[in-house]
């Protein structure tokens, strides 16, 4: 579902990354959430991917599912 979302004990503490590289996703999508482009994103990390910025904004909303429950 989620292949250029890796974790790796030895890379950022075992953060969820990019590809496996020292680009935590919170970084990634963080930056998105502060107004940078995509095109921005890309500038500031040529090693990234169009699809790596955009599986890291799915990777975000998958995790942010909420289950509301009435009482």
């Amino acid at each position: 579902m989620f292949d250029r979302i890796t974790f790796d004990s030895q890379i950022m503490g075992g953060r969820a990354c990019i590809r496996g590289m020292r680009f935590p996703v919170s970084v990634i999508v963080g930056q998105i959430a502060h107004g940078a482009t995509i095109e921005e994103v890309l500038v500031d990390y040529p090693d990234l991917e169009r699809e790596d910025i955009q599986q890291a904004l799915e990777y975000a909303a998958w995790l942010a599912q909420e289950e509301v429950h009435t009482v």
